[in-house]
């Protein structure tokens, strides 16, 4: 009996090793480098990597205004001047249930995500935004009166408000 203890605990301490030694690496995010062949729209990105797949990409903890909405047509205009043709890193966070990953997007030392909500044409998606620059980035675009935050105020309702209505 004594034997049997002994084997499993032996066993199972080693199980328990390998698992902290492996741990690190399945917490690795899985990275994407690819070209941006296609803007959707403000906060959606089709990429196209080495092996010529294309990847749909939602940029993470920002929403960008619907085609619909006030500045949502421009909101578009603004990452395709920033991504379209240009290399980027997508660092998944997610994949939505459209199928899409979701990501922080970068162009060298420039974090598109934070960018957008930089010059005015993202909001913080409060839902899912864990990211407290963002919420910083948002508040002096919001008092320097840039992009989407020009609009009347009428006008400045966050797209997930306004999908609800639309619903």
């Amino acid at each position: 009996m004594k034997l049997v203890t002994m084997v499993n605990s032996k066993a199972f301490l080693f199980l328990f090793l390998l698992y902290l030694v492996l741990l690190p690496f399945s917490a690795i995010a899985q990275e994407y480098i690819g070209r941006v062949v296609g803007v959707s729209d403000g906060d959606t990105i089709t990429i196209l990597d080495d092996q010529k797949q294309q990847i749909r990409v939602r940029l993470a903890e920002i929403d960008t205004p619907e085609s619909a909405q006030p500045y949502g047509t421009r909101a578009k205009q603004e990452l395709s001047r920033i991504v379209f043709g240009k290399t980027v890193i997508v660092k998944v966070k997610d994949t939505d249930r459209y199928g899409r990953k979701v990501g922080r997007v970068y162009i060298d030392d420039i974090d598109v995500n934070a960018e957008m909500v930089k010059i005015g044409a993202a909001w913080v998606y409060r839902k899912y935004a864990r990211d407290q620059n963002l919420y910083a980035l948002e508040k002096q675009a919001r008092k320097k009166r840039v992009g989407l935050w020009r609009l009347p105020e009428a006008q400045q309702v966050p797209p997930w408000e306004w999908r609800k209505t639309k619903r």
